[in-house]
């Protein structure tokens, strides 16, 4: 038994768990923040057996889209030395960070 956490963008998060419960496999929502652009993402848990893992994978792949986005930088910590501007910059978001843990022992109850 595996279960899967795979932390998504949160245009893609309800897509993706359509989806694979219309495949019959249960799953778990959290509301989550990234770290790097302070965003909201989705982090969704998959339990399933080793044999099915590579479908769930396959599905969180076809349903996350990268996309482009415009962030400003953050502008420096009072006292910083020197002159800041900060300007717009397009980065890549979206896809999906998907982690594959062993499962030691399952109970549903």
């Amino acid at each position: 038994m595996k279960i899967v956490f795979a932390i998504v963008h949160d245009e893609d998060g309800n897509s993706v768990m359509s989806e694979l419960n219309k495949e019959g496999y249960s799953v778990t929502k959290l509301a989550t923040t990234g770290g790097f652009l302070r965003a909201g993402n989705t982090t969704l848990l998959v339990g399933v057996v080793e044999e099915k893992l590579q479908a769930v994978i396959d599905i969180i792949k076809s349903k996350c889209m990268g996309r482009k986005q415009i962030v400003t930088s953050p502008t420096p910590a009072m006292g910083a030395a020197g002159a800041y501007v900060p300007y717009p910059v397009e980065i890549d978001v979206g896809g999906a960070t998907i982690f594959v843990v062993d499962v030691e022992r399952f109970e549903k109850v």
